[in-house]
């Protein structure tokens, strides 16, 4: 096209390419069934499960005995969860092989098995067409298909780092320890951080320990924090964040995360400092630094991680409710936590109080937030509210011991913020009860809305429709 601009046919190029790329995807989604990215990312984390299932009901993966299916089960679905909340002690149950296989389903969970098939299409130079870009996005969070593929990139590259960062600093405080095993430790300890797992190899020093002899380390509670954060931030926001000697901004999204994450953690130690500061049972029994340090560990680890330094059985109820609305909340977007996520709460939080001010939507940082992302908000928080609330109250019902309320309520917040904390109500449960947790782990993952997607054979048809207004007064 002599006279146009290169510029001009560039962009004409794009669009056709953009136009192919659509009518293929549509041609394969069509041949496909019309699977959504949503539900095959669903699936996805099926198929994990049940390999992680077969596998851990081997024989081999046993140290004694050989686990039946309905705990490998429930295992599979904590590690490729990324929950942590456990049947079994991990370090007395499974053998090295059990205990790789867990550490690989964290991994694939944290990650996500989507975001490594597209990126391993991506190292073969294998060709993506207009649906593997459409799932690619989906996997990663990213706002466009063009951008999938460098944001994938760039996942990879941060989990590989942080993790390798981990991995070394860890080995200081291990190899000194545990010998040659300490190198493994390190590898499993900073992997499960990092994907915000909870699973832990310090069952030798009795069952269910998890960081508790670790309580006076303050070096492996800083690198702890250190992986957790780095894994609970979300991907875009690290990326964000790396491209700040150039851009100097950081979009909404990143600044929401960031001020809502530090509010969280910081409010959450001081509130758990002062419930629990004279309690003898927790933090009561420890210096003044220790308690600090405890109080500060464990409001980072309760939002997205399952790791504690002290008894959490043995904290007092506003304790235990309060960690209980942390672990709801959860993760950011695009990290490798559960719950409903920290930027869901943020918008909740800010709409409450753009409506209060008499503002008929809601407003963040000089921006218009969209009606749909409001609703959308609303509607995670609601059902993963009855996810919680709703198992918490079987659960309650169907224990073998008398379990108090809180307790359940907090065991069913773990689960959905796929913490892994827990009071020892997980020990208890029955096998439908198991089933159950299964089920709200997984929600807790994919998200409540995505799932509700997933399940969705078709589109809603109606929402094309023009109807007319209605008027319903509240308050």
């Amino acid at each position: 096209m002599p006279g146009v601009p290169r510029a001009e046919e560039r962009m004409e190029k794009a669009k056709k390419n953009h136009k192919k790329l659509f009518l293929r995807g549509n041609r394969e989604q069509r041949a496909q069934g019309g699977s959504s990215p949503t539900q095959i990312i669903c699936v996805s984390f099926v198929i994990v499960i049940a390999l992680g299932t077969l596998l851990l009901s081997l024989p081999v993966a046993s140290r004694s005995g050989r686990l039946n299916v309905v705990d490998a089960m429930f295992t599979a679905t904590s590690a490729t969860c990324v929950t942590g909340l456990i049947v079994r002690d991990t370090w007395s149950q499974f053998s090295m092989f059990g205990q790789v296989i867990i550490l690989m389903l964290i991994q694939v969970g944290g990650l996500g098995l989507v975001t490594l098939t597209s990126f391993f299409a991506l190292a073969t130079r294998r060709r993506m067409g207009f649906r593997d870009l459409r799932l690619m996005g989906e996997s990663v969070s990213a706002d466009g298909y063009a951008q999938a593929k460098e944001v994938l990139k760039t996942v990879i590259g941060l989990a590989a780092l942080f993790e390798g960062i981990g991995i070394v600093l860890l080995l200081f405080a291990f190899v000194p320890q545990f010998g040659a095993e300490g190198i493994w430790v390190s590898v499993f300890t900073a992997i499960s951080a990092f994907c915000n797992a909870g699973f832990d190899l310090f069952g030798r020093f009795g069952a269910y320990s998890s960081l508790v002899p670790y309580v006076h380390n303050y070096y492996v509670q800083f690198v702890i924090i250190f992986m957790i954060i780095a894994g609970g931030l979300g991907f875009m926001v690290w990326v964000e964040i790396g491209q700040w000697h150039k851009k100097h901004r950081l979009s909404l999204q990143a600044k929401v995360v960031l001020v809502f994450s530090v509010v969280l953690w910081v409010g959450g130690a001081v509130l758990l400092g002062l419930m629990e500061w004279n309690n003898p049972k927790t933090l009561g029994a420890l210096s003044v630094p220790d308690r600090i340090m405890a109080a500060l560990f464990q409001s980072v680890s309760t939002r997205t991680a399952g790791m504690n330094t002290v008894d959490l059985a043995a904290c007092g109820p506003i304790s235990k409710l309060l960690m209980s609305v942390l672990q709801f909340i959860g993760a950011a977007p695009g990290s490798t936590g559960g719950g409903v996520k920290v930027t869901t709460f943020a918008v909740l939080v800010l709409t409450i109080r753009s409506v209060a001010q008499g503002r008929d939507d809601c407003v963040i940082a000089d921006h218009h937030i969209e009606a749909k992302t409001v609703y959308r908000a609303l509607t995670i928080i609601v059902l993963g509210a009855l996810a919680a609330f709703g198992s918490a109250v079987v659960v309650y019902y169907n224990t073998s011991d008398a379990v108090p309320v809180i307790d359940a309520i907090f065991e069913s917040c773990s689960a959905f913020g796929t913490v892994g904390l827990s009071v020892g109500v997980t020990g208890q449960l029955n096998t439908g009860a198991k089933f159950l947790y299964m089920a709200v782990m997984f929600m807790g993952r994919v998200g409540p809305v995505a799932l509700a997607m997933s399940l969705t054979a078709k589109p809603d048809d109606n929402k094309r429709k023009i109807m007319p207004v209605g008027h319903i007064n509240v308050g």
